[in-house]
């Protein structure tokens, strides 16, 4: 049987080194991709990742099980994230392509690349809030629950983010579905 985080919370809080690693295999790869999604960075969101679960491991004694453990986990990722963003520079987002899909035409990659871009631009139009919600809820597939844990927002404050976003994204996007705009 697998331990409930819970209780490997518990078992981390006596210094059970074994309930750590299992606790961090579990979600190590999801706080990366949280961070990265926030800072536009993998190598700044591994640091993030490290720190999150040094923080783990050491305030394992004060945990309080008021909230589930990967909703404590996602806030400490979102702060750290948050925290980094405030005091560095955003760095550029690696110039790498993606990979060619081989089934797709050359005039459909290319434009498969430019609504890629144009997303991406469009999320950085946003207030930071927004943008946060549509990545956690759209991108990173949280629950309005978790999302709401992690931006230390309400569920309906967080409804309202992603309204507003939505809106902002269909009225950026609409070149390039103009007859689904309006129908979303």
């Amino acid at each position: 049987m697998v331990p409930e985080d819970e209780a490997l919370m518990r078992r981390i809080a006596v210094g059970d080194e074994a309930a750590f690693a299992l606790l961090m295999d579990r979600h190590l790869s999801r706080a990366v991709a949280l961070a990265t999604r926030v800072t536009g960075s993998r190598a700044v969101a591994d640091e993030i990742a490290q720190e999150c679960f040094l923080r783990v491991w050491t305030k394992a004694a004060s945990w309080q099980p008021t909230a589930r453990v990967s909703t404590w986990l996602w806030r400490i990722v979102m702060n750290l994230s948050l925290d980094h963003m405030r005091k560095a520079r955003p760095e550029p987002l690696d110039d790498v392509p993606e990979p060619v899909d081989p089934g797709l035409s050359p005039e459909a990659e290319t434009e498969r690349n430019a609504l890629g871009r144009a997303l991406e631009a469009a999320l950085a139009g946003l207030p930071a809030r927004q943008s946060q919600a549509v990545r956690l809820c759209l991108i990173d597939g949280f629950s309005q629950s978790e999302a709401s844990a992690a931006l230390d927002v309400t569920e309906g404050a967080l409804e309202s983010l992603l309204v507003r976003a939505r809106r902002a994204l269909r009225a950026s996007l609409a070149a390039y579905a103009p007859a689904e705009v309006g129908q979303a």
